[in-house]
């Protein structure tokens, strides 16, 4: 993960699910960035963000801001990075993850002029290159304006050292347009305008360099009434009589440039700035008689030889004795690696050593290598190498020489190199190499490009590949191009040109692995979601899990998968279709289904025991998965329950698709019925239809009424609690109802009849409530179902406190709260707590009130429920306003509507409006109440609840000189739990 505050505020994540960040929350990140390290107060964020004037909901913003920080690094494996102190919140990044720590700490270790001055500039060009613009674009904060100031002043400051080294080496020219830039947009910084006209003057241009001193005399003058200083004045009386002692300084003549046998550097080399960097800069640190060893390691067509190739050229002029290369012939098509000896044949012949003075033994060429690399300045890329074995015979003594390694292997047993893994392009640099190769046709179709560059995988090697491709077919559009890659099955031949394909190499890496890495490989080609653990990929290749976890680390050393996540492997793209091809080929069908059915079940398993965790009081209505005949590690407690299914969702939804398409219908039924729960309530909605569909459809192609009639009521509970589409909730409601009253499926009938209770109370139909839930409490309680049990009975004491029945309703909630309690449902308790507070509000008890709804929140924030989070806050906000706190009142209503927004809980959305519009009211600021009010008159509509009526009636009254009653408290009744 990287962070950027030299020019847009960026958050490079390694992870593709890593939400964005909005402006107003890269701006908050981007000041505790600015203070790493420090712990900052809530209030120093409000003056920070707002200054003086904040708004109503300062504190409230920030912490909704707060909250989104954590879910991005949470979500991309960095959620320790961000801490809550007693001071406030501190953000500390890693080494090397914040451009302004790099600017920093290059500078700060640049050498004082007494050493070698060339390095001093190659440390503070590298700092400068970080910058990407102004600093802190695309953001509004009232901090901006100084924070920006004091980072050009950095930024000036490093200019201005560079330039005093630069005409210190009598390199005046190469300053004049650098300088004349930042000059034009700092007119006023007397230093810089001085380093200009010193490096127009030796350039023979002494006008210029007058102009520019007059220009700044009339500049000063007219915006600050000052004379400039006595130095500028001396440079300038200086310039006019040319004074000796502004010549330049005598330098020595340039050592002659030696032997150079690196490959042809592509012209339309792209993007790598900041590998590039790091590799002068590791140079840099170089202070003589060492040997630096950068080791770039990659997967196949990653650009690992351009990379080293290129930088070798950039790095030429460093190296006065030579620039060598050799290809070691690892992963050559139809060529065996090179010995060490044929190798050093090879690099001696390079620095001009006779044949026949090379020793025969390699020992003895090993020897003479080190003997005549001592004591010289040398560049040598060893190229395509196999391992640390077949290069360490290559490596100089004590020499000042740089030695760049490219393997698609990581060579983690060769001491004292630098390790440096290349991934594939980020996609504005994908972008311009494809357009550099392509021309006008590109940037002719930019979304048909980077609908290419995706099929691609953003892999150099297959970005250029398609790229020539097209460059060559001039009637070819782009668009025509990423059709003809979309077909999955010829996506690898189009990227193929003879023996330097993507296939090709593939198929190389490949052939390097041994047995047992490439069945493995294989069979990882077969799992249809994006990444695997080590758990999941013992049961596909039925091993024990100390053995798959052994071979997945070496498919990692060999670059054919990749891991952004601890503990978690995925393919490329490209690689991922490589690998089910070979799978394909070379394992029977057989064989493929029975490695997916141990896949399966291992999901199905594991994931069953985590929802009993964290489920317990629904245990008995789900589908019981026998134990694997290789069992992992399962989830102990609610954490490990929540995180193992967090971290699979995405591959158990992807299973469940998979199983649908190929006619595995007993396993997509049984995951959507295992997984329901977990995502109905931890907003996961999406995912619910989507896999609640295939599951219905499985139920009628199987003729299943039961399990038919029970994703029936999952579907509704989605409809119903998060969309509010109550109409379509309730059909799937009686759909279910008549089929378990066919078939004779009282468990079935009674959730239907629960799920029905609720529709009608939310639309304050009480009595037909009554009468389903009292048929349901019956049913439930006949079978056993204590947690069915406890829904009804909560909605029942919704119904009674509705009606007026407080004391009924107090024990029908006092009971549900017991049951689930003791079967240990946190989201049955979390939603009584609120229906108890509810209640107590009723009855005027607003102490009493909040603090249940206190309760209701820390358990939903506890087990990450986010709509139980947002009807918390929006009942606590209700029991403000009714205690005539309105600034409370008006900040958790704000975050509760901030967190409805964000998980599309449409329901709780009018609510907070509703609330806010009163809020507002009562404060006498009628423009922001008509706002939410209309806003709530919107969302109520289209659920078509009664509550349309009433906040209509409410605008009619605005402004508030009518003395409007408060609507009535809402409720969670008919929440499943």
């Amino acid at each position: 993960m990287r962070f950027t505050v030299l020019g847009p505020v960026e958050v490079v994540a390694p992870g593709s699910d890593a939400p964005g960040l909005a402006p107003r929350h890269r701006a908050l990140l981007a000041y505790l960035l600015l203070h790493s390290g420090v712990a900052i107060s809530t209030d120093r964020l409000i003056d920070a963000m707002w200054g003086p004037l904040p708004p109503d909901s300062a504190r409230a913003q920030i912490q909704t801001t707060i909250a989104a920080i954590r879910r991005m690094l949470r979500a991309s494996g960095a959620d320790r990075m961000l801490a809550t102190r007693p001071a406030g919140y501190v953000i500390t990044p890693e080494p090397g993850q914040l451009d302004l720590d790099a600017f920093t700490g290059l500078i700060a270790e640049a050498p004082a002029p007494s050493g070698d001055p060339g390095d001093t500039v190659d440390r503070i060009r590298a700092a400068l290159a970080l910058w990407r613009g102004e600093p802190l674009a695309d953001i509004t904060a009232h901090y901006l304006q100084s924070a920006r100031a004091r980072l050009n002043g950095q930024l000036l400051t490093a200019v201005e050292r560079l330039a005093e080294l630069e005409l210190a080496r009598g390199r005046h020219d190469a300053l004049i347009d650098e300088l004349s830039v930042h000059a034009a947009a700092n007119p006023l910084r007397e230093r810089l305008c001085c380093q200009l006209m010193l490096a127009l003057h030796r350039a023979g241009r002494q006008t210029d360099a007058l102009h520019v001193a007059r220009t700044f005399r009339t500049t000063l003058a007219d915006e600050q009434g000052l004379d400039p200083g006595h130095a500028f004045g001396k440079l300038e009386q200086d310039i006019l009589r040319d004074a000796p002692d502004l010549r330049p300084p005598v330098t020595a003549p340039a050592r002659p440039q030696g032997i150079n046998f690196l490959p042809y550097d592509v012209p339309d080399f792209t993007g790598r700035e900041g590998e590039l960097d790091g590799l002068i800069r590791l140079w840099s640190g170089n202070d003589g008689g060492v040997v630096t060893i950068s080791a770039i390691d990659g997967m196949a067509g990653v650009g690992k030889t351009a990379l080293a190739v290129h930088a070798g050229h950039r790095l030429a002029d460093r190296f006065p004795d030579g620039q060598l290369f050799i290809d070691l012939q690892a992963h050559t098509a139809g060529q065996a690696p090179l010995d060490a000896g044929a190798a050093l044949e090879v690099l001696l012949g390079q620095l001009g050593v006779p044949a026949a003075h090379i020793p025969a033994s390699s020992a003895d060429r090993a020897a003479l290598w080190r003997s005549e690399l001592s004591g010289r300045r040398v560049l040598a890329v060893l190229d395509n190498a196999l391992g640390a074995d077949q290069v360490r015979q290559l490596l100089p003594g004590s020499s000042r020489a740089l030695i760049l390694i490219t393997s698609r292997r990581r060579l983690t047993d060769l001491d004292g190199a630098h390790a440096l893994s290349l991934n594939v392009l980020p996609a504005a640099d994908a972008v311009e190499l494809f357009t550099a190769i392509v021309g006008d046709r590109a940037a002719a179709e930019p979304l048909a490009v980077l609908d290419v560059l995706q099929l691609c995988g953003f892999l150099p090697l297959a970005v250029r590949i398609a790229a020539a491709r097209l460059h060559h077919r001039p009637r070819w559009t782009v668009a025509y191009l990423a059709d003809r890659l979309r077909d999955q099955r010829r996506r690898l031949s189009e990227l193929a040109t003879a023996e330097r394909g993507v296939a090709a190499a593939f198929t190389l890496s490949y052939e390097q692995l041994t047995v047992d890495q490439q069945r493995m490989f294989r069979l990882l080609g077969l799992q249809p979601g994006r990444d695997i653990s080590p758990e999941a990929a013992a049961a596909l290749a039925d091993l024990p899990l100390e053995r798959a976890e052994t071979l997945l680390e070496d498919l990692l050393d060999a670059h054919v998968l990749s891991q952004h996540q601890l503990g978690r492997y995925t393919f490329h793209d490209l690689l991922r279709e490589h690998a089910l091809a070979t799978a394909a080929a070379q394992e029977a069908p057989d064989a493929q289904r029975a490695a997916l059915g141990r896949l399966f079940h291992h999901y199905l398993h594991t994931a069953s025991t985590a929802i009993d965790h964290l489920y317990p009081e629904g245990r008995n209505r789900r589908p019981r998965i026998p134990a694997p005949d290789t069992p992992a590690p399962l989830p102990q407690d609610e954490a490990e329950a929540i995180t193992w299914l967090d971290g699979e969702r995405a591959n158990l939804i992807a299973s469940g698709q998979y199983a649908a398409e190929h006619d595995w219908l007993s396993h997509t039924g049984q995951l959507a019925a295992t997984l329901h729960r977990y995502l109905l309530g931890h907003a996961h909605q999406a995912d619910a239809l989507v896999l609640g569909g295939l599951a219905l459809r499985a139920a009628r192609r199987s003729g299943d009424k039961a399990a038919e009639a029970r994703t029936l009521i999952d579907l509704g509970q989605v409809h119903f609690w998060w969309h509010g589409a109550y109409e379509q909730a309730a059909e799937h409601y009686r759909n279910a109802l008549d089929l378990a009253r066919e078939i004779g499926d009282q468990g079935a009938a009674a959730g239907a009849l629960q799920a029905l209770a609720a529709v009608a109370t939310r639309r304050r139909e009480y009595d037909r409530a009554h009468d389903h839930c009292a048929q349901s409490l019956v049913l439930f309680r006949e079978l056993g179902d204590r947690g069915g049990e406890a829904r009804c009975l909560t909605d029942l004491g919704t119904v009674h406190e509705r009606r007026g029945r407080y004391e009924d309703a107090h024990e029908h909630h006092r009971q549900a709260l017991h049951v689930y309690r003791e079967t240990g449902s946190r989201i049955g308790e979390t939603i009584v707590l609120n229906n108890i507070g509810l209640l107590c509000q009723r009855q005027g008890r607003y102490d009493e009130a909040r603090r249940r709804h206190h309760q209701a929140l820390e358990l939903s924030r506890r087990f990450d429920f986010p709509g139980d989070e947002a009807e918390s806050l929006n009942a606590l906000a209700e029991a403000a306003r009714s205690m005539g706190d309105l600034a409370r009142a008006a900040a958790e209503h704000d975050t509760a509507l901030a967190l409805a927004r964000e998980f599309s809980y449409r329901p709780e959305q009018a609510r907070a409006h509703d609330g806010l519009a009163h809020v507002h009211r009562d404060l006498g600021r009628i423009d922001l109440a008509h706002e939410h009010a209309r806003a709530a008159l919107d969302l109520y509509t289209a659920l078509a609840v009664p509550e349309a009526d009433e906040i209509r009636t409410f605008l009619t009254g605005l402004p508030p000189t009518a003395d409007e009653p408060e609507p009535p408290v809402a409720s969670t009744a008919g929440r499943p739990s």
